[in-house]
Order: structure tokens, then sequence, then C-alpha cells
């Protein structure tokens, strides 16, 4: 089973809420007194597992105030559970909480603040419960500040590795996309050359050779007259061979962009790309090739990032007029697209040749993309 770093997080923090919670329900079963003396400790490990929950289920992984408002539920939960269990086993919520600041990429300056704020409750928390001096509850929690920094470091460098790799995979892409580009771009520069060196050599020679047989039919006679007319009539047809065939040579001077297509696909762990286009995809402009590869290239990026998709299906459409690409992912879908970015730049390269671009999505039923760009010039 493939595994994705965001999957083995959510997998690693439901276990450590387990964790947490079996023994404190272990000692209600046995029986055991709690200092505190109540039982509402229950309503901070219920309230903290829901809180994760919905952000697990907020979706993608960013700094938002909705997201702050969840934490700060699930950093008010941690400490019930210290306080009403009058255990330390809130502190291992924190811990929680410091790998998911790095996780949802806090600013650095924030989440420490933010650390350094829940532990100072910790300890208040420790005071009053142990009935201890805040000295002594300062040095307490100062274990588990250490653990937080160690959980927040691993999982910044852990966001900060999946990002680099994320980039490699895109740049990686892209270079194979345009090494397939350049390859179609060389074929068809050297179709010109040839078909120029045809023209200019074989072209102006077969010409020289037809005017050089028109002056001998009129200076012999007889049979030699006869060869003479034959052999114009000859330098005339292979004239004309020599212009179809450079005429063929110059017209065929499309950009094929299936291959470069399939290789933006290439390398990709997750999702599963389905790519479908026809064997031979030519475009003569080559800015509106390069907004399709752009195009593509976005649709993919998107997904990868944000769509928690096992399968992206990608079609391209060639007719007459335009070329369709229709795109759609099994991911988790958004109740209200959003335009970032990439579907910002998207639309804007499309509009510029009287193209057009149209997103749909719902919650849990994943996101599809049609994209429009015209063949022949806009008006």
């Amino acid at each position: 089973m493939n595994l994705n770093h965001d999957r083995l997080f959510q997998y690693a923090a439901l276990f450590t809420w387990l964790a947490v919670g079996i023994p404190l329900y272990l000692f209600i079963l046995e029986g055991e007194p709690f200092v505190s003396g109540d039982y509402w400790w229950i309503a901070g490990h219920v309230l903290f597992g829901l809180s994760y929950g919905l952000v697990v289920w907020h979706g993608e992984a960013r700094f938002d105030w909705t997201t702050v408002l969840l934490f700060a539920v699930m950093t008010g939960s941690a400490l019930m559970v210290s306080y009403g269990s009058g255990t330390g086993l809130g502190g291992f919520f924190l811990m929680v909480m410091a790998a998911l600041l790095a996780w949802h990429r806090f600013p650095t300056p924030f989440a420490i603040a933010w650390l350094i704020a829940q532990n100072a409750a910790l300890a208040v928390i420790f005071a009053e419960v142990r009935e201890i001096s805040i000295q002594q509850a300062l040095l307490y929690s100062l274990t588990y500040i250490g653990y937080e920094a160690f959980a927040y470091v691993v999982a910044l460098v852990a966001v900060r590795e999946a990002r680099a790799l994320e980039e490699l995979r895109k740049l990686n892409s892209e270079l194979r996309a345009t090494r397939e580009l350049l390859a179609e771009s060389s074929r068809i520069n050297e179709r010109v050359r040839i078909s120029r060196e045809l023209h200019d050599l074989l072209g102006h020679h077969l010409t020289a050779l037809s005017l050089n047989l028109e002056v001998a039919s009129h200076v012999t006679e007889g049979k030699a007259r006869e060869r003479v007319e034959q052999a114009k009539s000859l330098a005339r047809l292979l004239l004309g061979d020599v212009r179809e065939v450079v005429s063929n040579m110059r017209s065929d001077g499309t950009l094929d962009l299936s291959r470069a297509l399939r290789a933006l696909a290439q390398g990709v762990p997750a999702p599963e790309i389905h790519f479908e286009a026809p064997d031979q995809l030519g475009i003569d402009d080559p800015r509106k090739a390069q907004v399709v590869v752009r195009c593509v290239q976005e649709i993919i990026t998107n997904t990868v990032k944000h769509a928690k998709a096992q399968n992206l299906w990608i079609t391209l459409t060639a007719s007459d007029d335009g070329i369709e690409i229709s795109a759609r992912d099994d991911g988790r879908g958004v109740s209200k697209v959003r335009m970032g970015n990439g579907l910002k730049g998207m639309t804007e390269r499309l509009h510029q040749f009287g193209g057009y671009m149209a997103c749909e999505s719902e919650r849990g039923r994943g996101f599809s993309i049609k994209a429009w760009v015209p063949l022949e010039t806009a008006a």
C-alpha cells in the first residue's frame, strides 16, 4: 500500500489520540480516582478528536483563520485532558499540535509563540493540579516543550523535503516536455532547410537545364530534335516534382504535441494519470502549442497538490477549429471553486487566443476542467 506523507501523518496522529485515551478509560473501568475528582477530561479527549477530524476534512494543509480556530480548540482540548485527569497525557496531544503547526505551514515565529503559550498554560495546570510551585511546574513543562520542538523540526524538514521533491518532479516533467518539443521543432527546421536547399540548388539547375534544352530544340533537326524535346519534357516533369516536394516539406510545419504531453504525465507517482490524445496532435502556431502544454501541466500540478485523488483522466480532442482539453479526478473536490494563481494563469493564457476554461466540483465528487484552444486566430 502506497501512503503519502499526509496519510501517514494522519494515521500517526490518530494512533496518538487513541493511545492517550486508552489508559484514561481503563482507569475509569478499574475505578482509579483522579486528582481533580471529575471526568470532564473525556469531553476534552472527544473534542480533540473531533477537531482534528475537521482539520483533516477541511482539506489542504494551509495557514488560514479557520485552521487557526480549529488549532485553538485542539490546544484547549489537550489542556482539558491534562487538567481533568490530573496527568501529563495532554502533553502528547501538544506534541501532535507541534507537528501540525509545521505541516500546515504556520509562519515559524507564529508557531514558536504558539508552542511557548501552550506549554506555559500546561505549567499553570501542573501547578494547580499537583499543588507545586510555578518554578517546578515550568521544569515539568520543559520536558514536553523539548519533545514538541523535536516534533516541530522533524515535521518542518519533512514538509520542506516534500515541497522540494514536488518542485523537482514538476521541473523534470517540464524538461521532458520541452525536450520533446525541441526535437519536434528541430525536425521541422531540418525539413525547411532541406526544402530550401532543394529549391535553391536543384530548382535553379533544372530551370537552367530547361532553358538550355529549349535553345537546343531550336538549333537541332530530325531525330536529335526529338531527343531534345523528350529531354525538355523530362526536365519540366522533374522540375515540377521538385517544386511539389518542396511545397509538401514546407507545408508540414506543425508541432506534434502528443509526445510532449505524454512526457508531462511520466514520473508522477500519484495520482495515476490516464491520458488520451490523438496519435498526431499538430498545431501550427508555437504559442498555442505552448498554451496547450502549460494547461495540461497546470492540471497535473493542481491535482497532485490539492485533490488527494487516486486517478486523473485527461482527454484531448482535436477538430478543425480547435483543441478541447477535458480533465477530471476522483479526489475530495470542493464545495466552491476558487481560482488560485495557477487557474487564473491558465484562463489568461487561453483568453489571449480566444479560448476559455470552465471548472466544476462538488465536495467528495472530484474536480473537472474543460478548456478550449481555438486553432483559428481570434477576431
